[in-house]
């Protein structure tokens, strides 16, 4: 028997990278999964390459009335969620003095406001059909402190942290545990932009930053979506029932608490 077996999962901005390895490691696993993504034909793509246990939803964590209907559809198609994975965010940064209005405005939207309104409305499922489920956040090591030029990301994935501990506190009375994981830096098509903001604002060339933060994982390399699936899985799996409000240090040693 595999971990996950007849668990049904709601992973958001599942379309690539950490989400779509999430989602290949939870069908592994015995799980039926929702693709939730705003690109909802890479949604489909991805769902299709893992077969008849996943499906595509379309999901714009900005709405609500696309928050409700991407949770009304899981639940009609799968039956039930029993597990949330808020993976949906976008990096931003800039100097202090730089940031504009309008990129705070949507980092947090995405980042904040999309991981609290999806958490909530599964939670309503969950406590209306008496599921003792699972709802992991994707946190971040930028969430555990300041960074010069990524100051509205950095306070997005804080915010996140925050907010699993007052979720993980308030909905443990109804069977449900929330917790996150806090990844490093992680390899894949996101960090394309995000050594692109540093190629800007610190003047070196495309490639450089990557190299460097890799270089100064403890570890010896950056991460990759496989490093952070054994986390998602065991916090999803009973073996966790005691574990509430917590965050996760999945970064090759990047940092400690």
């Amino acid at each position: 028997m595999t971990r996950l077996d007849g668990k049904c999962a709601l992973i958001t901005g599942a379309a690539r990278g950490i989400g779509a390895g999430f989602a290949r490691a939870y069908v592994a696993e015995g799980a039926r999964v929702a693709i939730a993504d705003i690109d909802i034909a890479r949604a489909e793509e991805t769902a299709a390459a893992l077969g008849p246990a996943a499906i595509a939803v379309a999901l714009d964590v900005t709405r609500q009335d696309s928050i409700d209907a991407a949770v009304a559809e899981t639940v009609a198609t799968l039956g039930r969620i029993d597990i949330l994975i808020n993976n949906a965010a976008i990096f931003s940064a800039a100097p202090l003095t730089e940031i504009a209005r309008a990129d705070y405005d949507r980092v947090f939207a995405i980042n904040v406001s999309g991981t609290l309104f999806t958490m909530q409305a599964v939670a309503r499922h969950m406590i209306d059909a008496g599921i003792r489920g699972r709802i992991i956040n994707m946190a971040s090591q930028a969430g555990r402190r300041g960074e010069p030029l990524v100051a509205v990301y950095c306070a997005s994935k804080a915010a996140v942290i925050s907010l699993t501990q007052s979720a993980g506190l308030n909905l443990i009375r109804h069977g449900i545990n929330v917790n996150a994981i806090a990844p490093g830096v992680v390899e894949g098509e996101h960090w394309d932009g995000v050594d692109a903001f540093f190629a800007k604002y610190e003047g070196k060339p495309p490639g450089q930053k990557k190299a460097e933060v890799g270089a100064a994982v403890p570890y010896g390399r950056m991460g990759r979506a496989e490093d952070l699936t054994g986390m998602a899985i065991f916090l999803a799996s009973e073996e966790a029932a005691y574990i509430v409000a917590q965050c996760y240090n999945v970064d090759g040693g990047q940092w400690m608490s």
